[in-house]
């Protein structure tokens, strides 16, 4: 019986031993593991493009007054008219010129006594122009004063301005993707660098968002498109 019980003692001590070798193996490895996990670098790459916008819209807005509603359509007719031969004489389409619904006010709505005006409606309304023809709207604006001297009442609002837009972005994102990347991994390598190490494949990425500015105030036509991406690499 002690026989046997020096055994299984020696037999359980032998397992209680080979237990903690193979534990202390697997904590070696977590632990190894655990430091690769933590040798990881967070960078962001830029990439920037300059582009010329592709199409513009340029509402031509104008006002018309008169006494009766039938006067106040033969107007808007007639400023119309002169607007739509102006636009064709300086090389747009037809179909790139769209009229919009006129907004119609009754001015002596809110005026009283003698300060009411003489003309007792008025109209606002838009003329549209929708092209490509970017240089040809930029070439074109300077001689819309000649409307007013034909007795066209030009207005000017934040809601009518000229807008310029540029719609092949789809087109160049692959590109500044890539050369956002390029721009991380550049920064990673030179961290990886100061720590004397190697840069690894690619833990994690995240694409921001595209912006698409005026390059300035002056020249509209001209946009910045602008990607930031957020990489972690490893490190090895």
């Amino acid at each position: 019986m002690k026989a046997n019980g020096t055994g299984q003692a020696a037999l359980l001590g032998g397992l209680i031993a080979l237990g903690l070798i193979w534990g202390g193996s697997y904590l070696k490895d977590a632990v190894h593991i655990w430091k690769q996990s933590e040798r990881v670098v967070s960078v962001k790459g830029l990439a920037e493009r300059e582009v010329r916008a592709d199409l513009v819209l340029w509402p031509l807005s104008f006002s018309v007054s008169a006494d009766t509603l039938e006067n106040l359509y033969t107007a808007i007719d007639r400023d119309r008219s002169k607007i739509t031969g102006f636009l064709l004489q300086q090389g747009f389409a037809q179909n790139e010129l769209s009229f919009s619904a006129p907004v119609v006010q009754d001015v002596w709505a809110s005026q009283y006594g003698e300060q009411r005006s003489p003309l007792r409606y008025r109209a606002d309304a838009v003329l549209l122009v929708r092209s490509h023809q970017v240089n040809l709207v930029k070439n074109s604006q300077p001689a819309v004063a000649g409307l007013v001297s034909q007795g066209v009442l030009l207005t000017q609002s934040y809601e009518h301005k000229t807008q310029y837009i540029f719609t092949g972005l789809n087109d160049i994102k692959p590109d500044m993707i890539a050369q956002a990347t390029a721009n991380a991994r550049e920064a990673a390598r030179q961290f990886a660098d100061d720590a004397d190490a190697q840069v690894g494949g690619i833990r994690a990425a995240q694409q921001g968002y595209f912006s698409i500015a005026d390059l300035d105030s002056y020249t509209p036509e001209v946009k910045k498109v602008r990607v930031v991406t957020s990489v972690e690499y490893l490190l090895e």
